[in-house]
């Protein structure tokens, strides 16, 4: 997947995405299944925070390594 198209998913930015926010809705979902959000330097903790708070479990990782079964 070319990662110069990717862009962060925080709402308004248009900077490119340097890392992916892994998390899940445990009311909705089992443990199979999991979101991609995408993340900018500047905004990767905020996006991980906002999904921590709601108490959904939530991990960052290099874009590389996106699992295959994430999205």
């Amino acid at each position: 997947m070319p990662t110069d198209k990717l862009v962060c998913s925080r709402k308004a930015c248009r900077a490119s995405a340097t890392r992916a926010v892994l998390w899940r809705n445990p009311r909705i979902h089992d443990e199979s299944r999991r979101k991609v959000w995408l993340a900018c330097a500047e905004h990767e903790e905020v996006l991980r925070e906002h999904l921590a708070i709601r108490g959904f479990p939530v991990t960052t990782c290099a874009l590389d390594e996106i699992p295959d079964d994430a999205g």
